[in-house]
């Protein structure tokens, strides 16, 4: 496929299905894909796979408003789709959908023997990204620090004390699982001895006693994009937990959570602030300077402009999303009433309530709403 399918097409449900609609969908799809069905058919590997990947998108809430609202290209600098490359991964990603270690649904039913033997990545990790407006506007390199687990130098990795190594469990041969007929269903469960290792470890390593792997501080780079928004995650691939040897390293999954701003108010690409001006000024007509992120610039009142309208200020707002322009500065104008007034002002206000008056008769103010609303 040169062009990727929309991914409510994909799984074959509304724009507007329950996260329950969509998870039934896509184990009916990787029922009917799956590769143990399908020994040999390539196109429906590519087609398990394709569910998959928009399993992942449209059954988590965060990534499927992101495509809701920009579709595939929200995902084109990061954090969307997995992008599974193996089978393998596809059953470690989804250990709700498959069972844990890739039983569940299918292991029920094909007796999990995909998995015989086979090890998950690595476990992702989950940190929080702290973006100013500014940051967010013009995107940001970062150096965060994390903790996460690599694995052990002394064993590499397998958990068993240097020269000697694993030996294979006696319970499940190996296989990490246990399987007990029910009828016509063969049932796959872990195996009580290795826990689904598949392996047990007679003399364990020392320094990470027997895990595999040591909790280690660790530096890693981000390149933020331009125009995130609170709650977006952005996914660094291959920066989690190490996995079990000859198993990929798990992502690291970066959640943006903006700053609130002192004078400014974000509605998506635009920005909102309010602004004080006297009545003179918006009866008269005035140039006044607002800020915005990218300096000071100039906004006309014309004359005549009632206290509380928005004004526009085209192009000053954020960065949009993926290089998708930039939003508008939006500016609340409201008179702002002064608490002290000198002689010569409250003079010529008088003079002014008088002239108003004349022109609009006899009757108060208060009077004119009262016969309105009548």
């Amino acid at each position: 496929m040169s062009e990727k399918r929309d991914y409510y097409d994909v799984l074959g449900v509304e724009r507007n299905a329950s996260k329950d609609e969509i998870k039934r969908a896509y184990r009916k799809l990787a029922l009917k894909f799956h590769p143990d069905q399908n020994e040999g058919d390539a196109d429906a590997e590519k087609r398990f796979k394709e569910a998959a990947e928009a399993y992942d998108v449209l059954g988590d809430p965060a990534k499927k408003e992101q495509f809701d609202n920009y579709g595939h290209a929200a995902f084109s600098q990061g954090g969307g789709p997995a992008g599974f490359s193996n089978i393998e991964d596809i059953f470690a990603a989804f250990g709700d959908v498959f069972g844990r270690g890739g039983g569940g649904i299918f292991g029920d039913l094909f007796g999990g023997g995909r998995r015989s033997g086979r090890s998950p990545r690595g476990r992702d990790l989950k940190i929080v990204l702290d973006l100013t407006l500014e940051e967010i506007d013009q995107g940001v390199e970062r150096t965060v620090g994390i903790k996460r687990q690599e694995r052990c130098t002394p064993c590499n990795g397998s958990g068993a004390e240097a020269g000697t190594s694993p030996k294979q469990c006696t319970t499940c041969g190996g296989h990490g699982q246990v399987q007990r007929s029910q009828g016509f269903f063969t049932m796959a469960s872990p195996c009580p001895t290795c826990r689904g290792a598949g392996q047990v470890i007679e003399s364990p390593c020392k320094p990470c006693r027997g895990s595999g792997h040591i909790a280690k501080s660790s530096d890693v780079h981000l390149e933020v994009p331009r125009g995130v928004e609170d709650g977006m995650r952005i996914r660094v691939q291959g920066e989690g937990d190490a996995g079990p040897p000859g198993a990929p390293r798990g992502d690291l999954y970066c959640i943006v959570r903006e700053h609130e701003h002192k004078v400014f108010q974000r509605n998506g690409p635009d920005l909102m602030t309010e602004i004080p001006v006297s009545f003179s000024q918006l009866a008269l007509g005035d140039r006044v300077e607002i800020p915005t992120l990218k300096g000071r610039v100039e906004l006309q009142i014309t004359k005549g402009t009632q206290s509380g309208r928005v004004l526009r200020l085209r192009g000053q707002g954020i960065s949009a999303l993926n290089g998708r322009g930039t939003g508008d500065m939006l500016v609340r104008v409201f008179v702002q009433v002064p608490d002290k007034l000198t002689d010569r002002q409250v003079e010529i206000l008088n003079e002014f309530q008088d002239i108003e008056e004349e022109s609009n008769g006899s009757r108060s103010f208060f009077e004119r709403i009262v016969e309105y609303f009548n």
